[in-house]
């Protein structure tokens, strides 16, 4: 169904955009993103306390988690929640990385034997992370189910569904080779409220400056405040490079903005859209 050079071109390009985030990734202090060790041209160690052991090339916590899903799936046909769920597990426990209240949660209730298992987070980082799901998906339908059977592994809320849900359906419909405005648009009416309105800000905001459009939105890692920051980068930039330097800029979330959004430009763009510089990260993608 899915064109298997295309998905790995998609996977390399989540994690490029996760190391290339981690400079600035969960800094919100203005004064700090103004920092000159900062070179936004190319890939930097973080200046967040959070990932502090990491170096230029790593990947935060969100880049680690995908690469644990495509490692999973390289020998797999399908998604199965519950291998996945132990294979998760086994890396967290060994995990020296940063563990988000998503993750952490999750494995108490795994502890615990809560059943479902999965956090309430409404984080939207989780949805940067499904490109790896598309190599054992035979249909778009299949597809949708396996988004949905993952995120509820470590978010399972109405917010992180919902988003999840809306932000799939626009990359089947890229990869289609619609138009990424109109992929958007077409999708409006099928979701609550919330994202209609969550979209119809984004559309205000395509002309503004992204630093204090993102600023607005709310630079934090909720649905609600990075959903419509999403849409706005794809709404605004036609140049890859050009949108994640200015989504980098303004710090916070910057990852999992960044992550969703450039699986759904590159659907339909070329994979030499990445700069060279910023392809040196610390795993293969084969």
């Amino acid at each position: 169904m899915f064109e298997q050079k295309k998905i790995k071109e998609l996977v390399l390009t989540s994690l490029v955009t996760d190391a290339y985030c981690l400079g600035t990734h969960w800094v919100y202090d203005e004064k700090q993103l103004l920092d000159d060790s900062i070179n936004f041209e190319k890939l930097n160690k973080p200046l967040s306390i959070w990932h502090k052991e990491k170096v230029a090339g790593e990947f935060t916590h969100y880049g680690d988690q995908t690469y644990w899903l495509y490692e999973f799936l390289k020998d797999k046909e399908e998604f199965n929640e519950n291998d996945f769920l132990e294979f998760w597990t086994n890396k967290m426990a060994a995990y020296n990385g940063y563990i988000d209240g998503a993750s952490r949660n999750t494995l108490q209730n795994i502890k615990d034997s809560v059943v479902p298992s999965g956090s309430n987070s409404s984080d939207l980082s989780i949805v940067g992370r499904i490109a790896p799901l598309l190599k054992v998906s035979k249909t778009k339908e299949e597809f949708l189910e396996n988004v949905e059977k993952f995120v509820k592994l470590t978010h399972n809320s109405s917010k992180a569904l919902n988003a999840s849900r809306f932000f799939a359906k626009v990359l089947l419909k890229v990869l289609d080779k619609k138009d990424i405005k109109e992929a958007i648009m077409s999708l409006k009416d099928e979701f609550d409220i919330s994202i209609k309105k969550h979209i119809e800000n984004a559309i205000d905001s395509k002309d503004k400056d992204t630093f204090q459009v993102i600023r607005e939105f709310g630079p934090a890692c909720d649905v609600d405040q990075g959903f419509a920051g999403t849409i706005h980068l794809l709404l605004k930039y036609d140049s890859l490079k050009e949108m994640l330097i200015e989504n980098a800029k303004a710090g916070g979330d910057s990852s999992a903005r960044a992550m969703i959004a450039s699986i759904i430009f590159m659907a339909n763009n070329s994979i030499k859209q990445i700069p060279n510089d910023w392809l040196a990260i610390k795993v293969v993608i084969d």
